[in-house]
């Protein structure tokens, strides 16, 4: 500060009132520098033992100019100084550095001078100063000025509270640095920060310390925040939960978390508890982890309801660490579900008709559980935990419902002479019935899309994803799939046509007396009807005209998508099927959304198959162990036989081509139930081609294109309790006013207790996504602490807002709202 420059804004302000202005510099600082400093409109002049001519060129020479008279040394005392009377009229500045800075800052009060004197080093940096000037309010005393400095230090632009500088040393800390703890060290404001934390949170130690401070957070956290100390722990509860959910020190306090974990030895603490008292504890990554252990073993060993479990899986959905668990709660939510479906199984069937409309209604359910299971098991962080769960669903799946529904649906099959339903249209007649009505007007367009073994349960989930779209409807039916159920017979089926038949060789099927085994062949038959076949993979790549110009030109266009079948029907990669679902789930919306986008309103979205498949290797048993026999054998694949004099075997089902709607000479052999052949080469998974309902129960699902938006959130209501607030916090009652549908979807909101514009209390994030048709299922109370700012609102109205984020912002606007009044006695909740 030894530079004049930093005297001049000050002298200048000075000239504003005084026509001259005395320098008193003892020590001569600022002597080499003092007479470049370019005052407009003054002279400067330095005190040389020439007192006597100053004072007559300031008095008689020139009595209406302005100077600047500079003296360095010692100032005679008394009448030795011959220029005292008129320093006494018009003042001595002086460059104290203290004075100067604090006049520099626009503050005066108490205190100010003694900060910048105790803190120099921070002073000595101009743009250091500038930053902490931009902060500065006029009426801020000592601590406000200490609490800026620190800000600045920290690199905050426009906050000192004490929980964003909590805030930034955490980060920090989470990240192994220590650069800006040691910035407060260095310019001794350490202190200051950690009487901050004793008096406003709570905290003492001899030798405080960021780690220090971090694991009795998370002490206090542990128990809940109680304390003896007069006020409580309120005010670390309330920026505690500020840390840990908002997402600037998100990551960094789960980072903590796992430190806190380790060195507090958590997981010993919580391991006699039981999962039922830690559902709605987050602190720790531990908890999700001990909760999943827990209730994974609870589902094997029937020891739980799966109300209950979908209660704990759906309260996990808001934990901190759902990210990496949230596959394993939704393979434990849907193994229980699918243990409870298999105890009350009642596979009884009155007909052949009777047995697909109860696979349709019920069954298939088992298969979506088994499915969601499978597929999350697989794809979970940890699924070390799933292991005793996964033996029982893998045991009960396969020996309890597919095994005996195979065999029960068998006796069926083995009546039927001919293969026909009346509950359900032949799959043979899927064009007549569902495109051909639509179309024939010609005003009117069908798409459709076939996904090759995309079997009924997977068409369900989908008609859900479907409908959750704004504008989509999806309506699920079926069709009875033919026989054998594999691609190419399936494929031909779908496309127009009045008769089906094989090759003479068996490796063709022909529409019509017409090839159907290729995009190709397939788009020549639709010709005939004004149509055309397009690979969806092709149709994708399209630019957003050409699909419309494709859709414009065809009455009838076919799309065909391959991703389960051509993954399970690889040895290598049929273990990988459920994820293939779930790409084609994903796949098949999005292309849908790009159809509707080219205009298309009509789309049918279908399978020339089903398919079995059990994750686990299986058994011998579920392998014939005897061959099919015949005069000639056309083809035999793991699920059937053509051929012709084929014998008559128990092991198998046998049909005329004609009894299957074929007019072929070939034969037809399926294994009975869920029985494979043996096939040197081949997977045994994943296999279609039989007679099961699984295979041959084939999904429709007619999608529309609406005009007006179809789609919303749930409404949410306040139901306060109470119109008044008289302790330091208060739980407010919401109701949520619907389930959770396709249409109607969840919602995301914030609590808040607001006067005016002003937040005197935590912020609790909210989510509203309840299915349960039962109105007690969907009431949540939000807690709301009051912070120590509340007590100068005592008495006032309080306003309780429900806010939702406005889409595709980082604002918010108020949705719902409720008013009370705030009388308490803060006395004996604070003591600051």
């Amino acid at each position: 500060m030894s530079d004049a420059a930093t005297v001049r804004p000050h002298l200048l302000r000075w000239f504003d009132s005084h026509r001259v202005v005395f320098w008193h510099d003892p020590d001569g600082h600022y002597a080499a520098d003092f007479a470049g400093l370019d005052l407009p409109g003054v002279q400067t002049i330095q005190v040389a033992n020439d007192e006597y001519g100053i004072k007559r060129q300031l008095l008689h020479d020139k009595p209406e100019g302005r100077f600047l008279v500079y003296r360095s040394g010692q100032v005679p005392a008394g009448i030795g100084n011959w220029l005292l009377d008129l320093e006494l009229a018009y003042g001595v500045f002086t460059a104290d550095r203290t004075a100067l800075v604090a006049q520099d800052l626009g503050l005066a009060g108490k205190g100010i001078d003694e900060v910048v004197q105790a803190h120099e080093k921070f002073f000595n940096a101009t743009k250091r100063v500038q930053s902490l000037k931009a902060l500065l309010n006029p009426d801020d005393d000592a601590t406000d000025l200490r609490a800026k400095m620190t800000a600045v230090l920290l690199g905050l632009k426009d906050t000192h509270s004490l929980l964003e500088i909590t805030r930034a040393l955490m980060v920090e800390n989470a990240k192994g640095q220590e650069a800006k703890y040691g910035a407060l060290v260095d310019y001794s404001l350490d202190d200051f920060y950690w009487r901050g934390v004793t008096r406003i949170y709570g905290y003492e130690a001899t030798s405080p310390s960021i780690d220090d401070l971090v694991l009795w957070i998370f002490r206090r956290a542990i128990e809940g925040f109680r304390s003896d100390r007069p006020g409580g722990l309120q005010n670390i509860q309330l920026d505690f939960a500020s840390l840990r959910n908002d997402r600037r020190s998100q990551e960094a306090l789960a980072t903590l978390a796992k430190r806190a974990a380790r060195d507090l030895d958590y997981m010993s603490q919580i391991e006699d508890a039981s999962f039922r008292d830690l559902v709605g504890v987050d602190l720790f990554e531990e908890i999700d982890q001990k909760i999943i252990s827990d209730l994974a073993r609870a589902v094997a060993e029937q020891t739980v309801t799966s109300r209950e479990v979908a209660d704990v899986v759906r309260a996990r959905q808001s934990s901190v660490w759902i990210d990496s668990y949230s596959q394993l709660y939704t393979a434990i939510g849907s193994a229980s579900e699918l243990l409870g479906e298999l105890a009350s199984l009642d596979l009884g069937m009155q007909s052949f008709d009777d047995g697909l409309q109860r696979y349709r209604r019920e069954w298939f359910r088992i298969d979506q559980l088994y499915r969601q299971f499978v597929y999350a098991a697989r794809t979970a962080e940890y699924p070390k935990p799933l292991e005793p769960l996964r033996e029982q669903v893998e045991k009960r799946y396969t020996n309890k419902f597919v095994y005996e529904l195979g065999n029960a649906w068998q006796q069926q099959v083995d009546q039927a002479e001919r293969w026909r339903s009346t509950a359900l249209r032949s799959q043979t007649a899927f064009y007549a019935s569902y495109v051909e009505p639509l179309v024939r007007d010609g005003d009117k367009k069908a798409v459709v899309i076939i996904s090759d073994a995309m079997r009924y349960e997977v068409a369900d989930e989908l008609g859900s994803r479907i409908r959750q779209e704004d504008r989509f409807d999806a309506t699920l039916e079926a069709v009875l799939g033919v026989l054998p159920s594999y691609t190419q017979l399936g494929m031909a089926a779908l496309l127009p046509h009045s008769t089906l038949k094989h090759s003479t060789d068996a490796k063709t099927v022909l529409a019509d007396d017409r090839p159907t085994n290729s995009t190709t062949f397939r788009g020549k038959i639709l010709e005939a009807v004004g149509g055309s076949a397009i690979q969806a993979e092709d149709f994708k790549a399209m630019g957003a005209e050409e699909r419309r110009e494709l859709y414009k030109a065809n009455r009838v266009l076919y799309v065909y998508h391959n991703r389960i079948d051509a993954t399970g029907d690889k040895p290598g990669t049929e273990r990988q099927v459920f994820e293939a679902v779930d790409d084609t789930l994903r796949d098949i919306v999005e292309l849908v959304k790009k159809l509707a986008s080219a205009n298309a309103t009509n789309i049918f979205i279908t399978a020339d198959h089903g398919f079995l498949f059990q994750d686990e290797a299986l058994a011998d048993t579920f392998f014939l162990s005897t061959k099919p026999h015949g005069d000639d054998l056309k083809y035999v694949n793991k699920r059937f036989v053509l051929g012709t004099g084929l014998k008559a075997d128990p092991a198998f089902a046998t049909f005329e081509a004609a009894q299957l709607g074929l007019e072929s000479e070939l034969e037809v052999q399926i294994p009975k139930s869920i029985h494979r052949l043996r096939l040197a080469g081949s997977g045994s998974r994943f296999v279609h081609g039989g007679a099961t309902l699984q295979e041959i129960v084939v999904p429709v699902l007619v999608v529309n294109k609406k005009r007006k938006s179809d789609t919303r959130l749930v409404n949410v209501e306040v139901w306060p309790e109470s119109d008044k607030i008289t302790t330091g916090q208060v739980v407010v009652r919401l109701f949520q006013t619907d389930p959770i549908s396709d249409k109607v979807q969840p919602r995301t909101l914030r609590a808040g207790l607001y006067v005016g514009e002003t937040l005197i209390s935590n912020l609790v994030d909210l989510t509203f996504d309840q299915a349960s048709a039962d109105k007690r299922d969907r009431y949540q109370g939000a807690r709301m602490l009051l912070t120590q700012e509340s007590s100068d609102y005592n008495n006032r109205a309080v306003e309780f807002r429900l806010e939702e984020r406005i889409p595709n912002t980082n604002q918010w606007r108020v949705f719902a709202k409720a008013v009370y009044t705030l009388k308490r006695s803060f006395a004996s909740d604070f003591d600051f």
